[in-house]
Parts: C-alpha cells; structure tokens; sequence
C-alpha cells in the first residue's frame, strides 16, 4: 500500500463528507470520487486538492486505489461493494451493508474468498468511555448483566414535510428508523456486553401517515420508530425504543446496561461521561487518557476536559482501516460480518414488527 493511501469516494452527500474528512485526518488522500451525476462529481471533487472525477465505479476503479468508500443510498450498496471487491479492492460501506440477508451475505463471503479488508462505519465503537465499558464489564466474570436497554432518538424527520430518498423502502430499504438508527444501538450492545440477541419481538410505528409538502403529500411506507424488546444468548431481557420523529433529540444514543452489582449507561450527545451505578455508591466516570483501559496504544485522546466528539470516533474508525490496509488488523473495528449480523437483526425485527410474533435472530 502506498505511504497516503489512496482512497475513492463513492456518494458526495454528508456522508461522503465525513467519510473524506476522516481519511484525510488519518494521513489518507482523496484520490476519486463520484457523485450521482457529474456536476455533483465535479464539486466534490472540488473540495479534495488532487480528486479526480470519476465517470463511473469502472472509472473510479481504474484510478489506481488502496480502498474505495460507498457512501451511497442504501439500494446501491450490494451492486457497488460486489464490483468493488471482484476488483480486488478493499472496501468500506455505510450502512446497512445491504438491504436484505441474502445480499449480506453474499457480500460477506465474497469479501471473505477474494481477501479484502472490509469495514462498516459502527462507529460509536470508538467512544473512548465505551471501551471503558467494555474493558471492565470482560474483566468482571460476575457482572451477572441482566437488563439491557435504551433508546436512539432523532428528530430530523420530525416535520411532516420532511421527507428524502430513507422513506421509500424501494430505496432505503424495508425498515427505516430501525435499519438506519436501532442498528447502531443493537451493535453498540453486543459489542460492550458481549451479548447477542437471540430473540425479538418488535412494534413500529409512524408519527405520520403521509409526508411531503402541502398539497403533495404521499403516504408512508416506513416505520418513523419502533419499540424492540429481546432476549439474549446469556438469559438477559433487553428493550430498545427508537426514533427519528422525537422532537429536541437530535442524536440521542443511550444505553443502561444493568447488574445487581453493577450497571453501565452512556448517552453519545454527553460522551464525557460513563454513569457506573452501585447499591451504595454511584460514580461518574470522566473521560481521561491516563484510564488504565483507555486503549492509548491505539488512539490519540484529547487531554481530559477537552471534549470528544463523533467527528474524532469516525477518525478513530479510520486510522483502524488504514491499519487494516497495512496488514495490522485492530480488535474491535467493525467488518462486513458486523454488517451481516446488523442485517439479520434488522430481518428478524422487521419480520416481528409484520407479524407482531417472537422472531428467532439466526447465529
């Protein structure tokens, strides 16, 4: 690999946004992009000194690149990720990794045969006071974690003329608010307790039934919420509420994650913090580099009391795929299998939702 890798970006949206400035934080170069036509192409490629405009995925691909970033509507993820990785080309995809089982899995074992570096932005991983979490529930065998819940709340869709290309499930897939947002929290869970979902029973529901300005309103096909309760494979019951039409919560991810000795919670728009409760004591957890868990071989901390943010974890994220790319694969950075269990997840949810029965999430 070269010495800045070179990187294409496919979607010139937010995300795409963040995706470039990410790569570039962690000493990559923006080497390709392609938007959805070529003024968009042409303007972001604008932005990175040295981009090239690419024609088509055929185009960006003959650049001559160390990694390609999908950052595309939600259809588009499984044809893109499969030309990317016949190409031999690592790649990293937003999510979901697809918007069907069969296409995840598909994907994952494609990645697997050809022996490309994947990766999937689950990025709330990389909140130092996350890892906190994690490190300490492993290191107590005695947790006896029992109670595993929270909520992902928005309100970006709160408007009943809000509307873009996530509510039409031909494009964003069957499910929208769980499979954009209640997949982050459900991977966030696993990944901190070490507990997996094994059963699920789910309601969506919808703030409103048409969205779209006056006059040209149509109705909607997508859930705006849903309220998930679960099972886990070590006995523990978990519920998960999910929004993107709660007004004044612009990205509210929280988890409680309960023992009779001990619980965990965190709330990502307050990252500072980790509440750790105890029956006679309770403490909150400031974040600080010197933490004996804080990972500091691995990340670069601000010093403690200057706040981290989204944009630092999605840099964090980053600096693990280039490490990847140099044959250093690093514990925790979240794969097309990461991906794939996100799909099943979001199958056995939206299967409950349809059916309102218990749904079994395949291992």
């Amino acid at each position: 690999m070269s010495a800045r890798p070179r990187v294409g970006i496919v979607g010139t949206g937010f995300m795409g946004g963040v995706h470039a400035r990410a790569v570039t934080a962690v000493g990559g170069r923006i080497a390709a992009v392609l938007g959805s036509g070529p003024a968009r192409t042409a303007a972001a490629a604008a932005r990175w000194p040295g981009a090239r405009p690419a024609a088509d995925l055929d185009d960006l691909l003959a650049t001559g690149l160390d990694a390609v970033h999908l950052c595309t509507p939600n259809h588009l993820h499984a044809r893109d990720a499969e030309r990317v990785i016949a190409a031999g080309v690592p790649v990293v995809c937003e999510k979901p990794l697809a918007t069907t089982v069969a296409d995840a899995e598909r994907l994952t074992a494609a990645a697997q045969a050809a022996g490309v570096v994947t990766a999937v932005p689950f990025v709330y991983r990389y909140h130092p006071l996350v890892r906190e979490a994690r490190a300490r529930i492993a290191a107590d065998p005695d947790a006896g974690l029992w109670l595993l819940h929270g909520s992902y709340l928005q309100d970006w869709l709160g408007d009943r003329a809000a509307d873009n290309w996530r509510t039409a499930p031909e494009l964003g897939g069957a499910t929208r608010a769980f499979g954009d947002i209640g997949v982050h929290w459900c991977d966030l869970m696993e990944y901190v307790t070490g507990h997996r979902i094994t059963r699920v029973l789910a309601r969506f529901g919808r703030a409103f039934a048409e969205r779209g300005p006056v006059g040209a309103r149509t109705a909607v096909a997508t859930e705006d919420g849903a309220v998930v309760s679960f099972e886990t494979d070590r006995g523990a019951i978990g519920s998960l509420v999910v929004s993107q039409a709660s007004a004044g919560r612009k990205n509210r991810l929280w988890f409680s994650f309960d023992g009779p000795d001990r619980s965990y919670a965190f709330d990502q728009e307050d990252p500072e913090q980790l509440w750790i409760g105890g029956r006679d004591a309770s403490t909150v957890l400031r974040r600080d580099p010197a933490l004996p868990s804080a990972h500091a071989d691995r990340f670069d901390p601000l010093p403690a009391g200057h706040p981290q943010g989204y944009r630092t974890c999605f840099e964090d994220f980053a600096a693990d795929v280039r490490a990847a790319l140099d044959g250093r694969p690093a514990d925790g950075l979240p794969t097309f299998a990461d991906g794939l269990r996100a799909a099943r997840i979001s199958a056995a949810v939206t299967a409950s939702a349809a059916h309102g029965t218990h749904t079994e999430v395949p291992t």
